[in-house]
């Protein structure tokens, strides 16, 4: 199923940047190596037609279900989470690997039934599954890589496998429901009555995308047999990550580098996503705001000159810098979670080290 990519290497004099992401890079390797067995065991407990669609959804094979090498297993931050949440509260980080593993297929199966939701053919440079494979196939992978997170954690041995599925279903309850708010969002006019606020999209993004990562580290957490008062602080500050991460996410998803993305320059706006920097920009008033709402109201698909046009405004009417200022705020909340626990100390400087690198990413 192909060999997970080695780290790049920093130079011989790195900066302090460079050297940075030298460490994160060794953590998330660390964690691939500690998870990535397990995973590829629970994915061969699949339907082999449903394991085939998996594998290409993790960027092991391509449509043909040959093993490729050049195929994108992402960055594996949410496997590295749970390890990390382990190993915080002192237990080893071996004890998280089912969790680590549950979370990565929730995450799989999110983007296999997001894409299809949003109509995106692409993900991580390569056609979506349902793409490739149509969409009907594709959400029967993805109901089995639900099915089979579930199971992965319920059969974990120790005495805390049916706290790590009662969490684990909370957190399936709050990313369905995040889900359904941001489908919703696209049929709500872009002002007056109605119109969405930054407000309502920072409570969807805390369901969405904030919930998986607050459930990581706490899983990690219930797996490692902290107290559940430190469960607790560790899933809110695994959730104001996972709300940084969507603010970051909406900035690429507008001014990121393509190369990185895997997307086209604009296409959040192409697509006339309302995501943070955008209801921030409208929610600010003024000549830009009108014009950008104007721009966004108008029929017919955005052509690149509008789409340019509309990503200055956003920047004009301070959608850039908002959203900018949401991510840090969210990150300060996440680093004063891990102050505020007792944690063993590499570990904790390992998931700080982490955090960075979700606010810094590329933007």
């Amino acid at each position: 199923m192909g060999s997970i990519p080695s780290s790049s290497r920093a130079s011989s004099n790195p900066s302090p940047s460079l050297g940075r992401r030298d460490a994160v890079a060794g953590i998330l390797e660390r964690c691939r190596e500690a998870v990535r067995p397990a995973l590829v065991e629970a994915v061969g407990r699949l339907h082999p037609w449903n394991g085939e669609m998996a594998a290409y959804a993790l960027g092991w094979s391509d449509v043909a279900g040959t093993p490729d090498p050049g195929g994108s297993e992402g960055k594996g931050v949410r496997a590295a989470l749970a390890v990390l949440g382990a190993e915080a509260v002192g237990a080893d980080g071996g004890v998280a690997v089912p969790g680590a593993v549950a979370v990565e297929l929730v995450h799989t199966f999110s983007l296999l039934h997001d894409d299809i939701m949003d109509g995106d053919g692409l993900r991580r440079q390569r056609p979506a599954v349902w793409k490739a494979y149509g969409t009907g196939p594709a959400v029967l992978a993805g109901d089995a890589l639900h099915a089979l997170a579930v199971q992965t954690l319920a059969e974990s041995p120790g005495p805390w496998a049916g706290a790590a599925v009662r969490s684990l279903s909370g957190t399936l309850s709050a990313l369905v429901s995040g889900q359904a708010e941001d489908l919703q969002f696209e049929r709500r006019p872009w002002r007056g009555s109605g119109a969405v606020g930054p407000e309502q999209y920072r409570s969807m993004a805390e369901r969405k995308t904030g919930a998986l990562l607050g459930s990581a580290i706490g899983l990690g957490a219930v797996l490692g047999g902290a107290p559940a008062g430190t469960v607790s602080v560790l899933e809110r500050s695994g959730c104001h990550l996972g709300v940084a991460f969507q603010a970051v996410d909406d900035l690429l998803g507008i001014w990121g580098d393509t190369a990185v993305t895997g997307k086209p320059v604009h296409g959040d706006l192409r697509q006339r996503k309302k995501t943070y920097p955008v209801l921030a920009a409208l929610a600010g008033g003024g000549k830009a705001a009108q014009e950008l709402a104007v721009l966004l109201e108008s029929p017919g698909p955005m052509d690149d000159a509008a789409a340019a046009r509309a990503a200055l405004l956003v920047e004009e009417a301070g959608g850039r810098a908002a959203t900018r200022e949401e991510a840090r705020r969210h990150m300060d909340a996440a680093r004063c979670g891990l102050r505020e626990a007792s944690l063993t100390p590499r570990a904790a400087g390992d998931l700080d080290a982490l955090f960075t690198y979700v606010l810094e990413r590329s933007w």
